[in-house]
């Protein structure tokens, strides 16, 4: 039997999140261009979710305390395990990811899972840059990247120097 799915929408900086959950967890997170239809019942966990992605916004929250039910691979799953590690207004490469998943040639592999990740922000999958230091390919857009980039690093105290 297939779970019951309820959905809402959050208007963000970024555009409207469509917000969707099981009874228990949160399946996805999408960008979308206007508000839709809301699930007449709204779970706990999508109320949950609403409050961290604003206190997100508002810059007073660094880190996600959500239950989680991505759909993917096992591939994808280790993927999104380790992008999950990456701190607030810190960036990881896809080279970094690809190491940390078990081979330095998985990095186009690492790129099309990140590309997947269904709860994009809270697996914050836009905070993996290029071994170049560059932005490359976001879901969402290089902008919605660009602009959660700079969000996370203006609300991060800068880092001591060392020299």
């Amino acid at each position: 039997m297939e779970k019951q799915l309820y959905y809402t929408y959050l208007a963000s900086p970024v555009g409207f999140l469509k917000l969707t959950s099981n009874e228990t967890a949160l399946v996805s997170v999408n960008f979308c261009d206007s508000e839709g239809k809301k699930s007449a019942t709204i779970t706990a966990i999508l109320e949950q979710t609403m409050k961290q992605l604003a206190e997100y916004f508002q810059g007073t929250r660094v880190q996600f305390n959500l239950k989680l039910a991505p759909e993917g691979t096992a591939f994808q799953q280790k993927v999104w395990e380790q992008v999950l590690k990456v701190p607030f207004g810190d960036t990881a490469s896809y080279l970094d990811i690809a190491l940390q998943t078990g081979s330095s040639k998985n990095t186009r592999a690492v790129g099309l899972a990140n590309g997947k990740n269904p709860i994009p922000i809270i697996i914050p999958c836009h905070r993996i840059i290029g071994s170049n230091g560059k932005l490359t390919g976001y879901a969402g857009g290089i902008e919605r990247k660009r602009w959660l980039l700079h969000h996370e690093l203006s609300n991060t105290a800068p880092k001591e120097r060392l020299f």
